[in-house]
C-alpha cells in the first residue's frame, strides 16, 4: 500500500514539472515580431475562428490563453538581453532595453521650443558656453561653505557691511550705504525689467511681427498702462496661464489669452454609448421624418421683412433726393427773369425796374 502510494506522488511531481516546463514553452506557427523598445509583441497568427464565436466562457478562456502565451514569449525575449545589477550585488536586476522601432502617435502635437532670451542669443553669436559652477563656495572669513550668491552667501552682502570705503574722488558727504543701497534696488529692477520681456516675447504670437518692446521705467515712474501691462504679463507666465492666479484688488476680469471666445468641447471617442445611440438615432428619425426641417412660415415671413425692410430703404432715399431738389431749386435765380439781389458798391444798392430798360441808380 505503501509503494503504491510513493508512485502516486513521484507521478505527481512530474505532472507538476511537465506543467512548469509547458507554462514556459510556448510553440507558434508563425514566429513573433517584437519591438523590446516599446515592449510589443506582435502576432500574426489567425486565432481560432471557431472558439471566438459567440460570447460564452469558452471564448474567454481562449483569449486569455493567447494573452498569457504572447506575454510569456515577450517575457522570454526580455530574458535573453544583457543585464546587470543595479547598485549592488543584492540590487535588482536591469536589462537595457534596445531603441524603438515603432513610432508611436501622439495624443497631442509636441510643444514648441521655448524662443532663447536675450542673453541666449548673445552668447550663441559670440561663441559663450555655459560652465557648470558648483552652488558652494569656500569662505575665508567664515571658516565654512557658503552659498555663492543669495542669503548668507560667501563674503557677506556689501550693503550689509559695517563700514564703507569712499572711492577716490566721491563726494566725502555722500551716505556711501545709501548708494549701494540705491544701486541694489536698481539691478533687481533692471533684471525684473528684463525677466519681463523675455516673458513677453515668449507669449508673443510665432506668426507676429517683432515690435520693439513698451519701454518700462525701473525707478518707480511706471504709468498705469505700463503697470497693467506688467501684471497682465507676471499673470500669464505661470504653468495654468493664470487661471489659479488671485486677482488684485479693483482689477477687472479679463477674457481669456486664447481670443476671448469659449472653448469647444469634444465628445470623448470612448464615452456613453446610450447617448451616441440616442444621438445617432435621433438623426435618422431626422432624416427620414416627411416634416421638411426648414420652416416654411418662419423662412417666408423673413423674406418679407427684408423685402419691407428694402422698400422703406429706397423711399427713404427718394425723400432724401427730393429734398435736395428743392433746396436746390430754391438757392437757383427763378427763370422768369424775376429776381432780388442787392449787392453793395460804395454803400448804395441797384435795383432793377419792373419794365425792361436801363438801371437807374436809386
Amino acid at each position: 500500500m505503501a509503494a503504491v502510494r510513493v508512485e502516486e506522488l513521484l507521478a505527481a511531481a512530474e505532472e507538476q514539472e511537465a506543467e512548469k516546463q509547458r507554462s514556459i514553452a510556448v510553440h507558434k506557427e508563425l514566429e513573433l515580431e517584437f519591438d523590446l523598445g516599446n515592449l510589443l509583441a506582435l502576432d500574426r497568427n489567425p486565432p481560432a475562428a471557431a472558439g471566438l464565436r459567440g460570447a460564452g466562457p469558452r471564448r474567454e478562456a481562449l483569449l486569455r490563453a493567447l494573452a498569457r502565451d504572447n506575454t510569456q514569449l515577450l517575457v522570454t525575449q526580455l530574458w535573453a538581453l544583457p543585464a546587470e545589477r543595479a547598485g549592488s550585488a543584492a540590487g535588482p536586476l536591469v536589462a537595457q532595453l534596445p531603441e524603438p522601432a515603432f513610432r508611436l502617435p501622439r495624443e497631442k502635437p509636441p510643444p514648441r521650443p521655448r524662443p532663447p532670451t536675450r542673453w541666449e542669443q548673445f552668447a550663441r553669436l559670440k561663441g559663450i558656453r555655459r560652465r557648470k559652477r558648483t552652488s558652494l563656495v569656500w569662505d575665508e572669513q567664515a571658516k565654512e561653505w557658503r552659498r555663492r550668491w543669495g542669503y548668507r552667501r560667501a563674503g557677506g552682502d556689501p550693503a550689509r557691511a559695517w563700514v564703507a570705503e569712499v572711492p577716490a574722488g566721491a563726494d566725502p558727504d555722500e551716505d556711501q550705504f545709501a548708494k549701494r543701497r540705491r544701486e541694489k534696488r536698481e539691478r533687481v529692477a533692471r533684471n525684473e525689467l528684463n525677466r519681463l520681456r523675455n516673458l513677453a516675447r515668449a507669449h508673443r504670437a510665432p506668426g507676429a511681427a517683432a515690435a520693439p518692446a513698451a519701454p518700462l521705467h525701473p525707478t518707480g515712474h511706471q504709468s498705469r498702462a505700463e503697470l497693467g501691462r506688467a501684471a497682465r504679463v507676471a499673470r500669464l507666465s505661470t504653468a495654468s496661464l493664470g487661471r489659479f492666479q488671485p486677482r488684485l484688488p479693483k482689477e477687472p476680469a479679463e477674457p481669456p489669452p486664447c481670443g476671448g471666445g469659449r472653448k469647444r468641447r469634444f465628445a470623448p471617442l470612448l464615452g456613453d454609448l446610450a447617448a451616441e445611440r440616442s444621438r445617432q438615432l435621433e438623426l435618422l428619425r431626422g432624416m427620414s421624418s416627411k416634416k421638411p426641417p426648414l420652416d416654411i412660415t418662419r423662412a417666408v415671413n423673413k423674406q418679407l421683412r427684408e423685402e419691407d425692410a428694402e422698400a422703406a430703404a429706397a423711399k427713404g432715399k427718394k425723400r432724401a433726393q427730393r429734398g435736395k431738389r428743392g433746396r436746390r431749386q430754391q438757392q437757383r435765380p427763378g427763370r422768369s427773369g424775376k429776381k432780388s439781389s442787392s449787392k453793395q458798391s460804395g454803400g448804395k444798392r441797384q435795383q432793377r425796374p419792373a419794365s425792361g430798360g436801363k438801371r437807374k441808380k436809386a
